[in-house]
């Protein structure tokens, strides 16, 4: 089926082949279990000092 997840073989790449418990791979963002079967190049979305670097360009303004 297109669009879909093949959950069976991702359980079976995480929890046997990774050796995850179920919880661990139910924790793990799509990112973070392509990431540990070698997909990506494991780079952060935004890492923390670019989200500080963000903030600092438009910073919070207080008040209600």
């Amino acid at each position: 089926m297109s669009g879909t997840f093949d959950w069976s073989a991702l359980m079976r790449a995480g929890m046997r082949g990774l050796g995850l418990s179920p919880a661990v791979f139910w924790a793990l963002t799509p990112a973070e279990l392509a990431f540990l079967l070698g997909h990506g190049d494991g780079r952060l979305p935004m890492d923390r000092a670019a989200l500080e670097a963000l903030a600092a360009r438009f910073p919070d303004e207080g008040g209600t």
